[in-house]
């Protein structure tokens, strides 16, 4: 076994964490204590958008802290990788460039390592300036290891990479130094023209493809170092750049990804540290080297057909004007834009271009040429991979929700998608055509060019078992095949915005699974096609309508379901059902009507108010009126803005239990439970008091600031006519006579109010006859 210079430490630091995730893992499982797992693995201590409001720690759910515990294993052993140092023995002699490669290698490393396991203290004291200050040393650092390798790199790579790693490098290691300086003086405009020289950080990974090739051409450094530093290149690909929004409570799955996807990303580290560990160790021997086998090329016109299958759905969508595969439509594309930050929503949306114009072909036609296991292997599994993920994309895919204007990063040209002549925003031909032509060449490269026979090995046969019954995991039951799921969230009525793409009607078969949904009598779930839900629900429909007694007590049984509870739900796919809705609605409608007949003659026959001087206006209201929950409310805006549901005139109303007043705020209550027949007057001078034949009369002061005093009732829909004089506006004395009269009928009992209005001056409020107590 290799011996590492400092591998008795490293072993021993990398155990520790092992054993602390371990340990942490099985109390996270057996206790609702899952926040010091979360905080040792994922290195954040802000739990607020995890824990539940008012808790100080939250459970982890347990298939993510099963997922926490490999992290923090594969954490120890990137700890074990970058501590270890190099292998013992007599470090070779390779000068002083490799000498200062690796002291500025492990300093890298030892700054990464400060931020990562500082980064909670850092957070904890506040003191945020470490941040840049450890930003402008790692960028000195990043551009003195981008000079040493073009060093140390000499003579084993072609003078053409290492120009163009020097480059890349040089102005990937400036861009980012300059960020951290012009971020130090908020300096926004010079951070942005910065980033933009960076290429969004696309310069910098071009330097590291050109080194991880380097590497591979170079026999100091083996074959697991530049496979790790691909693996950090690709995990560094999927975070985000920028911000990313996330909200609410619990576990949001966009916060979780990319939480995880920081807590794997070791891989940076443990490459630079390798990359140090290596160049001090022993030149290993040159292999023997070997022509790259090539197949022997084929019937040309078949290896044509490869090459052109990529371009027949593009030429289809260039005809139409479209150059997008799959464009705005899909899961994957809605995540990568709205959630994966600009820099991958723009290379995305490059690669889906490159797709929607035939570049495959172009890789297709490199591989036939060339020939190589290698080439025609990274070929085809280039063109499965996009073929995946086109039919993915047209099989999820719905229409944008969107018009002149998309959620998340703004990568389509504007006028892009517009509406056609049918009112039709044409997105190009379906990806699934992309994805069927492109497997189809993948597929004929496979054919032409198969691969050499090779000695099966016993470690693969585990792989493939395992990847045969996960695939067929996802295969649906013969009688379970997915078809149309309608939602919950489709059955709400959509509240269209200007502007927003009419929403389609809902159709009968899916005004029917809403019903079912809603009902909540049989619990389907989420995914459950309609299909199934209306084959259930046509079967229900013959039990309830032979009414069989076995057949009804056997769904009691069964499904705990009576016939009684089924009746609204499939009122819409059973006749019977519906004939009993509908009796039932007639019925109710019936007395519905009734009442209101009676409410009429209940008011028609209360007694008329006859004034005993002429007034400016008088109106008897011929329907009845009624409230919501007993309050007339009369709002005009004032000078001081004052807030009409904070002024505390409702506790003033009930204090005298009439009428209240305030400058711009009137308030009359009533009885919320019976009709109410109303009588308004106006006059231009004070009418006399009457108090004969009222319940409760009582007078306030009011200052109408517009001229304009309606008394209304917004839950209710009730609006009184204007009491205002010709739409005088000023201070008014607001008189309101309030009966209650028993009466023969469903109404049981009626409320009279006659409500008069006259300018006069005073805020003074004015019992002329208290309630009588009532036995």
């Amino acid at each position: 076994m290799r011996r590492y210079r400092f591998g008795g430490i490293a072993a021993l630091i990398a155990l520790v964490h092992l054993a602390a995730v371990t340990v942490l893992g099985a109390l996270a499982l057996a206790t609702d204590q899952g926040d010091l797992l979360w905080q040792l693995v994922t290195r954040n201590s802000s739990l607020d958008w995890y824990a539940e409001p008012g808790k100080d720690t939250f459970a982890l759910p347990w298939g993510l802290t099963l997922l926490l515990i490999p992290i923090g294993a594969l954490q120890a052993w990137a700890l074990w990788q970058v501590l270890r140092g190099p292998a013992r023995g007599e470090p070779a002699r390779r000068g002083r460039s490799v000498a200062l490669l690796r002291l500025a290698l492990y300093a890298g490393v030892a700054c990464g390592l400060v931020l990562v396991a500082g980064s909670p203290l850092i957070l904890a004291l506040r003191i945020s300036w470490i941040w840049s200050a450890m930003g402008i040393v790692s960028a000195v650092v990043q551009l003195a290891v981008v000079w040493l390798f073009f060093l140390v790199l000499r003579d084993t790579v072609s003078r053409g990479l290492r120009v163009f790693s020097l480059v890349a490098g040089t102005v990937a290691g400036v861009s980012g130094l300059g960020q951290e300086i012009a971020g130090l003086f908020d300096a926004l405009s010079a951070t942005r023209i910065l980033n933009l020289a960076g290429g969004y950080g696309f310069v910098s990974m071009a330097w590291c493809v050109s080194i991880l090739i380097a590497q591979a051409r170079d026999r100091r450094w083996s074959a697991a170092t530049v496979r790790i530093g691909v693996i950090a290149q690709v995990v560094a690909f999927l975070q985000p750049d920028g911000f990313v929004t996330f909200g609410g409570n619990g576990f949001p799955s966009i916060l979780t990804f990319y939480t995880l996807l920081g807590a794997v990303s070791v891989f940076g580290l443990v490459w630079e540290a390798r990359t140090a560990h290596e160049l001090a160790g022993p030149v290993p021997l040159p292999l023997p080297q070997r022509e790259p086998g090539r197949a022997v090329a084929r019937w040309w016109p078949l290896a044509a057909l490869a090459v052109a299958l990529p371009l027949l759905p593009a030429a289809l969508n260039l005809a139409r004007g479209r150059y997008l595969s799959i464009g705005p439509r899909g899961v994957i594309e809605e995540f990568v834009r709205v959630n994966g930050g600009s820099t991958n929503a723009m290379a995305w949306f490059a690669l889906d271009a490159f797709v929607g114009v035939g570049g495959p072909a172009l890789l297709v036609l490199v591989a036939v040429l060339r020939r190589t296991r290698r080439v025609l292997r990274t070929t085809t599994l280039a063109l499965s991979v996009v073929a995946a993920v086109a039919v993915v994309s047209a099989s999820r895919a719905t229409p944008p929700s969107w018009e002149f204007g998309y959620e998340g990063t703004q990568i389509y040209p504007e006028g892009m998608f517009t509406r056609g002549a049918d009112g039709e925003v044409f997105l190009g031909i379906s990806p699934s055509w992309y994805g069927a032509a492109l497997l189809a060449s993948a597929l004929l490269l496979l054919v032409l060019y198969p691969a050499a026979p090779a000695r099966r090995v016993r470690r693969h046969v585990l792989p493939a078992g395992l990847a045969t019954l996960l695939a067929l995991a996802f295969v649906p039951a013969a009688d379970q095949t997915r078809g149309p799921v309608t939602a919950a969230e489709d059955c709400v009525p959509h509240d269209r915005w200007t502007g927003e793409p009419q929403v389609p009607e809902l159709t009968r078969d899916q005004r029917l699974v809403c019903s079912l949904r809603q009902a909540n009598v049989i619990a389907f779930a989420a995914t459950t096609p309609d299909s199934v839900i209306l084959a259930h629900a046509r079967r229900l429909c013959g039990v309830y309508t032979r009414n069989d007694p076995e057949e009804v007590a056997r769904l009691r049984a069964v499904e705990g379901l009576t016939r009684e509870v089924l009746t609204y739900p499939l009122a819409q796919v059973c006749p019977s059902a519906a004939a009993v809705v509908s009796a039932a609605t007639a019925e109710r409608e019936r007395e519905n009507q009734e009442w209101e007949d009676d409410a009429r003659r209940m008011c028609d026959a209360s007694p008329r108010h006859r004034p005993r001087i002429e007034p400016a206006r008088a109106v008897r209201l011929r329907e009845p009126q009624w409230t919501d929950y007993g309050v007339l409310d009369a709002y005009e805006p004032t000078e001081d803005g004052a807030d009409p549901f904070d002024d505390g005139l409702l506790e003033r109303a009930q204090d005298d239990g009439l009428v209240a007043a305030l400058p711009g705020h009137l308030m009359v209550l009533t009885h919320s439970d019976f009709d109410i027949c109303v009588t308004l007057e106006t006059y231009d001078r004070r009418p006399p008091v009457e108090t004969r034949g009222w319940d409760h009369v009582a007078e306030v002061g009011y200052l109408s600031p517009t001229g304009r005093i309606v008394l209304r009732d917004d839950l209710s829909g009730t609006e009184l006519p204007d009491l205002s004089l010709d739409g005088r506006a000023g201070h008014y004395r607001i008189r309101v006579h309030y009966d209650w009269f028993d009466w023969k009928g469903p109404q049981t009992g009626g409320q009279r109010l006659l409500i008069m209005a006259f300018p006069g001056k005073g805020d003074r409020p004015v019992t002329h006859r208290k309630p009588r107590e009532r036995g």
